[in-house]
C-alpha cells in the first residue's frame, strides 16, 4: 500500500454539537497542503515517480514556451496549475464556475461561497443533477484562490479587498461536509436560518435537510450569523436520508483538512485506499456504487444521499478502500492458434497495409493515432514471422517516433514535437488539436504515444535509449507522483471516481467531463507497456493500478451502465459523464454509431474488458448500428459484435470482409480487424 500524505497538526477537539462546550478547531495554516507543488498535500509518497532529479535535466532539454497564452488563474504562488481535475473550474478562466465534490454541488459567489445538494432528474437523454446554491454563505471577502489542493479535495482561502486572509474552505469528493476555518476574527452570514434546541442546528431550503456544526455560542439568535475566531470551524452537511443530524454530526470530530491516496495490488485485484484526514481524527465520507463494497472498517449506516452516479452511501470513520478486478496491460493479440487459411488471409491483408502507409499527421490526436497502427502492423507481422515486413515497419515506426522522440526540434521545426510549458507545467505538442493546448485529453494523446513506443521497443530493445528522453516526460505529463516542481501528480486520473478528466480548465457550469472511456483505458495500457519496455518498474504498477480502475469505471458508468434508477433515461449506454450531469452526446457528433464508437476506439489487445454479460452488447448495438457497420466506427463495432459469444463471433467474422475502407478508423487497418477476430476464442 502506497500512503501519501504526512499527518497534519490538529488542535484538541472537544465539540461536534453547536451547543457543545468547547471550539470547533483546527490548525492548518493556508498552503499547508500544496505548498510548491499539488503534491506537498501529502507529503512523501513512496516510491515517487519521476521526481525532480530524474525529470529536471529531460525538461531542460525541451525549449519552453506556451503553445496557447494561459489563462487567468485564482490560485495561490508556488502551486501548480491543477489542469484536469474535478474543481479545475474554480481555478482557470475569467470567474470561477460551480463544482461537484459529490453528493454537493459548491460554487464561489461575490462574498463567499454556496453549496446544495443537487435534485436528480432525467430526460431521454441527460441525466442530470446542476448546481444547487441552496446555502449561501457570506464571509465578506473580495477574492478567492485556491492555496491546498490533493488528488480529491481543494482547499479555497478567501480573503479581504485589502488582502487579508478571512478563512478557508475545504471540499472533497465523497465527503458531504463543508468545512470552513476562519483565519481572522469572522463572522459569516447564511441565507438560511439555523436552528436546534440541541445538537447540530438546521435549516430546510428546498426540502433538504442542511446541517450546521460550529463552537458554541457562535450562532446568533437569528440562525444566519456566525462568530468565529482564527482557528474555529463551521461544518455544514445535507443531513442524509435516513438517517438524523445528530448521528451525523457525533462522527464529525471537527473539519475537512485534505485526503491521502495509496493504491495496491495482489490476488487478482488493484485496490483503492483514500485516507479522509480530518481534525479529531473521524469523519464521514460517501461510496458511490461503483466502489463497490468499502473496506478497513468503516460503519456504512449513516443514510444515503441521490447523486448522478446512483446511491451513495454514507460512512463513517477515516478511510474508503475498494477493489477492482486487475486487468493484465497488452501489447500484443493472441494469434498462436491461427489455422492456415486464416493466417494466410491476414498475412495477404499486411501486406497490403504495410505498402500503402502515407505520410504521417502533425499533430498529436491524429499523429499519435498513425503511430498506433503502425505498431500493431509491426507487432503482428512479427508475429506471424513475417519478419521482412516486420523489419520495413519498424524502420517506419522508428523514424516516425524519431522525429518526435527529438527533444530540441521545436527549437527550428514547426510540427511533430513537443514543448515544455512552464507557465502551465507540462509538456504540449507545437501543433495542436482538440484544445490539447489547452491541456485538454493530453491522456488520450499521450497514450498512443507510448503505446507505440513501448512495442517498438519490445521489437527492438536498444530504441529505449533513444526514445526515453522525451517519451518519458510525456509519461511525467500523466503519472508522475509525489513532489515535483514540474508536473501535477497524476494529471488526469481522479482515484476517487477512478476515472479521468479530459478538460484541462474546465470552463463548464456542469463541472470536468470525458467522453471516451477507452481512450482513457488506452492511455494507462501504453504507459503500462512503455513503462516496463523501459524497466520502470514503479511505473508500470502505478499504470497498471490506473489502468484497473480505469476499466471497472469505464464499464460501470459508460458501456454497461445501470441507468435503471433514473426513470426517463432512455438509452443503455452513458457516453459523455460530467461532474454535474451524464449525457447520451459526443462532442462531435450527434450519430449513435459515434456515440457508441467513441467508447470501443482503438479496440486496442486489452480491449477485451467491453465484453459483457447477458444482451448488453446487444442492446448497445441495435441502436448504434441498425442498419450495418458501413458507418464511421463500423470496424470497432464490428470488433464489439464479436465479444457477444459464438454467435456474434461468427457475425462479425462473416461482416469483416465487406466492410468498406470507409468504416476503417486511422488508429486501426483492416490487417488488425483479420487479426483481432481471429484472435477471439
Amino acid at each position: 500500500m502506497r500512503r501519501s500524505r504526512a499527518p497534519l497538526l490538529v488542535a484538541a477537539l472537544t465539540v461536534v454539537g453547536l451547543l457543545a462546550a468547547g471550539a470547533l478547531t483546527a490548525c492548518q495554516p493556508a498552503g499547508a497542503r500544496g505548498g510548491d507543488t499539488s503534491a506537498a498535500s501529502a507529503g512523501t509518497t513512496d516510491p515517487r515517480i519521476f521526481p525532480d532529479a530524474e525529470i529536471a535535466p529531460l525538461v531542460t532539454t525541451l525549449p519552453q514556451r506556451s503553445v496557447a497564452a494561459p489563462p487567468p488563474m485564482r490560485l495561490a504562488h508556488g502551486l501548480l496549475p491543477p489542469t484536469n481535475r474535478w474543481f479545475s473550474g474554480l481555478v482557470f478562466g475569467a470567474g470561477p464556475q460551480p463544482v461537484f465534490p459529490l453528493p454537493l454541488s459548491f460554487g464561489l459567489t461575490a462574498g463567499g461561497f454556496a453549496f446544495g445538494l443537487p435534485s436528480v432528474t432525467a430526460t431521454a437523454k441527460t441525466i442530470a443533477g446542476g448546481y444547487d446554491p441552496a446555502v449561501t454563505v457570506d464571509a465578506s471577502s473580495a477574492s478567492a484562490e485556491v492555496t491546498a489542493y490533493d488528488d480529491v479535495s481543494a482547499t479555497v482561502s478567501l480573503h479581504s479587498r485589502d488582502g487579508a486572509a478571512i478563512g478557508h474552505v475545504t471540499i472533497a469528493e465523497g465527503s458531504p461536509l463543508v468545512s470552513f476555518t476562519a483565519d481572522a476574527d469572522t463572522t459569516l452570514t447564511t441565507s438560511a436560518g439555523f436552528s436546534g434546541a440541541a445538537g447540530p442546528a438546521v435549516a430546510t431550503v428546498g426540502g433538504t435537510d442542511y446541517a450546521l456544526v460550529a463552537p458554541s455560542g457562535a450562532l446568533d439568535r437569528s440562525g444566519r450569523s456566525i462568530a468565529l475566531h482564527p482557528g474555529q470551524a463551521a461544518v455544514w452537511f445535507p443531513v442524509p436520508r435516513g438517517a438524523s443530524a445528530a448521528r451525523v454530526a457525533g462522527a464529525i470530530s471537527g473539519p475537512l483538512l485534505g485526503v491521502g491516496t495509496g493504491y495496491s495490488d495482489g490476488g487478482g485485484t488493484a485496490t483503492t485506499r483514500l485516507s479522509y484526514r480530518a481534525a479529531g481524527g473521524s469523519t464521514v465520507f460517501g461510496a458511490l456504487p461503483a466502489q463497490r463494497a468499502p473496506r478497513s472498517g468503516a460503519d456504512c449506516s449513516l443514510g444515503t444521499y441521490s447523486t448522478i452516479y446512483g446511491t451513495m452511501t454514507v460512512c463513517s470513520g477515516d478511510t474508503l478502500e475498494w477493489s477492482v478486478p486487475a486487468v493484465t496491460p497488452a501489447g500484443a493479440l493472441d494469434l498462436g492458434t491461427l489455422d492456415t487459411e486464416t493466417k494466410a488471409a491476414i498475412v495477404d491483408q499486411l501486406r497490403t497495409d504495410s505498402a500503402t502507409v502515407g505520410p504521417l499527421p502533425s499533430d498529436t490526436y491524429f499523429g499519435g493515432k498513425a503511430l498506433f497502427r503502425l505498431a500493431n502492423l509491426l507487432t503482428i507481422a512479427r508475429q506471424l514471422g513475417e519478419d521482412r515486413i516486420a523489419d520495413g515497419l519498424r524502420t517506419r515506426l522508428a523514424t516516425a517516433l524519431a522525429e518526435w522522440a527529438q527533444p530540441a526540434r521545436c527549437a527550428s521545426a514547426p510540427a511533430r514535437c513537443f514543448v515544455y510549458d512552464p507557465a502551465m507545467r507540462g509538456v504540449v505538442g507545437l501543433t495542436a488539436s482538440f484544445g490539447s493546448d489547452q491541456f485538454n485529453d493530453h491522456h488520450f494523446h499521450y497514450g498512443y504515444f507510448l503505446y507505440a513506443a513501448g512495442a517498438l521497443a519490445t521489437d527492438d530493445p536498444s530504441a529505449v535509449r533513444r526514445l526515453a528522453p522525451v517519451m518519458n516526460l510525456l509519461a511525467a505529463d500523466l503519472a508522475t507522483s509525489g513532489r515535483s516542481s514540474y508536473f501535477p501528480e497524476r494529471r488526469t486520473f481522479d482515484p476517487y471516481t477512478g476515472h479521468s478528466w479530459a478538460s484541462g480548465y474546465s470552463p463548464f457550469a456542469d463541472g470536468n467531463n470525458q467522453e471516451s472511456s477507452s481512450e482513457a483505458v488506452n492511455a494507462w495500457n501504453g504507459l503500462a507497456l512503455w513503462a516496463t519496455a523501459s524497466s520502470q518498474p514503479a511505473l508500470a504498477r502505478e499504470a497498471g493500478w490506473m489502468l484497473s480502475a480505469e476499466v471497472a469505471a469505464a464499464r460501470a458508468l459508460w458501456t454497461d451502465a445501470d441507468t435503471s434508477a433514473f426513470a426517463g433515461y432512455a438509452h443503455s449506454i452513458v457516453s459523455l459523464n460530467w461532474g454535474g450531469k451524464r449525457d447520451y452526446a459526443t462532442w462531435f457528433s450527434a450519430d449513435p454509431n459515434a456515440i457508441l464508437g467513441i467508447q470501443l476506439i482503438p479496440m486496442g489487445p486489452v480491449s477485451g474488458y467491453l465484453k459483457a454479460s447477458g444482451s448488453r452488447i446487444g442492446q448497445n448495438l441495435a441502436e448504434a448500428a441498425p442498419s450495418g457497420y458501413g458507418v464511421p466506427f463500423g470496424d470497432y463495432l464490428l470488433m464489439y459484435r464479436a465479444l457477444q459469444g459464438p454467435a456474434g463471433l461468427a457475425a462479425a467474422r462473416a461482416a469483416a470482409g465487406s466492410l468498406p475502407d470507409s468504416a476503417i478508423d486511422d488508429a486501426d487497418s483492416r490487417t488488425y480487424l483479420l487479426a483481432w477476430l481471429a484472435a477471439r476464442h
